[in-house]
């Protein structure tokens, strides 16, 4: 199985989008192309851990947004424009014209959802099926000023982001140590698991403030202007949605809306699990994923 571009050089492989450059990973080798989009002040990294145990005859692509990961950081325009999901869409296209990616399923985490959701309508016949973990969904989410604050606040605070970010991946925590006050403590025997997390809090703190403010701003924007919201009858491509039960970041109503508005798509509620089950349990991950995708005609 192929793994990271240049794994063996230690160069981090980028590709030109449009005016930035993105980093990027794959793994495997076959006809079929899966493309993740991760989450807000996430990276391509989030399922290095799922990757390996992904089927064979899969090429999957994970690409870093700008600001993020080994991205670009431009600076930010003064209303975080340039960190739109708008923005975020057309670079992730453009990359896929350089990587020479004419046709690709999609894997999306959290906010991936949206800007995949983005992708979608400005270039429909260049995708099939889609892979969406607690996504954000094409009706946006609302930040208030205290929210917003809470996020330069973490952009000052190790330990607050970590806090805060062990709320996106729940059942690795002791329960109790997740209570208000405490340090989120990590269940015996999940050394790898924890090895990566640890390592994706310090990449957190090299994300543009584009990303740290700019991402709750434009999804904000999102909400308000509804205008993906009336576009999702456009969506016609197949959609599985999983949902952690235990995810406390993405309402499961706006799920049940999206799963009522598009045409072809099945909202699935798995138990035990919270915000990001690639992070949770790779193997369970990769077992959705092998069975969303693997099989697919080239």
């Amino acid at each position: 199985m192929r793994t990271v571009p240049g794994a063996a050089t230690g160069i981090v492989p980028r590709v030109q989008a449009g005016e930035v450059k993105l980093g990027w990973r794959e793994w495997g080798r076959g006809d079929v192309t899966v493309v993740f989009i991760h989450g807000n002040l996430a990276s391509k990294d989030w399922i290095e851990l799922a990757a390996p145990l992904f089927p064979t005859g899969l090429r999957v692509v994970a690409i870093d947004w700008r600001g993020c990961g080994d991205s670009d950081r431009p600076k930010p325009a003064a209303d975080y424009s340039n960190y739109s999901m708008q923005q975020h869409a057309g670079d992730m296209l453009a990359a896929l014209d350089t990587l020479d990616i004419g046709y690709c399923h999609l894997a999306t985490h959290s906010t991936g959802g949206i800007i995949a959701a983005r992708m979608l309508l400005m270039q429909p016949h260049r995708f099939g099926r889609v892979l969406a973990l607690d996504p954000v969904t094409p009706l946006g989410m609302a930040f208030n000023a205290d929210q917003i604050g809470l996020f330069r606040e973490m952009m000052a605070s190790k330990e607050l982001t970590r806090t805060i970010m062990a709320t996106a991946a729940s059942s690795l925590f002791v329960p109790e140590s997740m209570a208000p006050h405490a340090v989120p403590r990590f269940r015996e025997g999940l050394a790898e698991i924890q090895a990566l997390f640890d390592r994706i809090i310090d990449q957190t703190f090299g994300v543009s403030e584009g990303i740290w403010i700019g991402t709750p701003v434009n999804l904000t924007r999102e909400r308000e202007s509804r205008e993906l919201e009336r576009r999702m009858p456009e969506l016609r491509h197949p959609h599985l949605v999983l949902w952690g039960e235990w995810d406390g970041w993405i309402p499961p109503a706006d799920l049940r809306t999206m799963a009522a508005a598009m045409p072809d798509c099945r909202l699935v509620v798995v138990p035990g699990i919270g915000h990001s089950m690639n992070l949770e349990k790779p193997a369970l991950y990769a077992g959705y994923f092998g069975a969303w995708f693997g099989g697919l005609p080239a």
